[in-house]
């Protein structure tokens, strides 16, 4: 095998007969850097998870799975795909107004463009969901939110509408299934790219606890930091006193305290067993 790519989570990796393997380490990254600190069994979580969700929306967008042996060494944490050149956007869905969206519409009242409804605050249900793009930054720098114009003048008016419409397809297929076990989308992250044949197609991981915010239906209350069932508590712990840490500041991220790293994990696992009815082992 050939490595081709170290992503802030995954590994890239080429066959001999030029099958992609994406492999899920147990990294976890936070505000674009990526921590010291892994999450025992995250990487696993991660691909199985993605597995499940790419057999439930292969209706709505195909994906780049193909069929072909997984190495023994990258067992149930790695997908064999097919190569794609992926759009140069993060194509984002949301639901609920948070994290870098309710900073936007803090200052602006605005999300990519989007003009929002007054009086909304952290955790508010949108009136609809909202496709809100993003840069795709260099590992270390920040995504930053673009407007869809800004998707179209780069990639074109028609792509840019198939961009929005799969994401939000995706996203409302999500928080639909997520729903019936209790569990709110708020917000959800996908990648897509195009085959040799022009086709998009959905890539890399889908409606994960790294992709998305879940949180736990019958807790939900707006106007606070929401509990949930993805890596929202990482990132609540790192701009805590606890941790120490400047954000603004020149020094990366502290390494994570074993309590935080196991609650990380627990979580990850309730967010897979909740949703796909199975039990982790």
């Amino acid at each position: 095998m050939k490595h081709l790519y170290s992503g802030k989570v995954r590994e890239l990796y080429e066959t001999g007969d030029g099958v992609l393997l994406l492999v899920a380490t147990d990294r976890i990254s936070a505000f674009d850097y990526v921590l010291e600190t892994p999450i025992p069994d995250k990487g696993k979580i991660l691909t199985q998870l993605s597995l499940w969700w790419f057999e439930r929306l292969a209706d709505i967008v195909p994906n780049h799975l193909v069929q072909a042996p997984i190495p023994a060494e990258f067992a149930g944490r790695a997908m064999a795909c097919r190569r794609l050149s992926m759009v140069p956007v993060e194509c984002v869905a949301r639901g609920y107004l948070t994290g870098s969206a309710l900073t936007d519409y803090r200052r602006s009242g605005e999300v990519c463009g989007i003009s929002l409804p007054p009086g909304l605050s952290d955790g508010s249900r949108l009136p609809a969901p909202v496709f809100t793009p993003a840069t795709k930054a260099p590992r270390g720098e920040h995504d930053m939110n673009i407007p869809a114009a800004v998707v179209a003048d780069r990639s074109g008016p028609a792509v840019a509408a198939e961009l929005a419409r799969i994401t939000l397809e995706v996203y409302r297929r999500g928080a639909e299934l997520a729903a019936a076990r209790g569990i709110i989308v708020a917000d959800t992250k996908i990648e897509l790219g195009f085959d040799a044949s022009g086709t998009l197609l959905l890539a890399d991981e889908v409606l994960t606890p790294d992709s998305s915010r879940f949180w736990p239906a019958d807790q939900w209350m707006p106007g606070r930091s929401q509990p949930s069932f993805d890596k929202q508590y990482v990132r609540d712990w790192l701009t805590s006193p606890a941790s120490g840490w400047n954000r603004r500041g020149p020094e990366p991220p502290p390494p994570l305290p074993p309590g935080v790293v196991e609650r990380t994990r627990r979580t990850y696992i309730e967010a897979y067993e909740r949703l796909t009815g199975l039990q982790w082992s």
